[in-house]
């Protein structure tokens, strides 16, 4: 593995979204993984984000502790 990108979340999902696309187009020539961590999101970015990206490695916490 080249690369690990490790995301933190809270209820920016389209946020979330466009990150996560600019990886991807920027890394190309790399192995890499994306991980998100969100933070208690409730805006839906779980769903949303898994379902656009399969393989995305998304860590959810049940609360935001900061």
């Amino acid at each position: 593995m080249d690369l690990s990108v490790i995301i933190v979340n809270y209820n920016v999902k389209y946020f979330l979204e466009n990150t996560i696309r600019s990886v991807k187009e920027t890394v190309r020539d790399l192995s890499y993984e994306i991980i998100v961590i969100d933070n208690a999101s409730k805006d839906g970015s779980m769903e949303h984000i898994r379902s656009k990206f399969p393989d995305v490695n998304y860590i959810y916490n049940e609360s935001n502790l900061g």
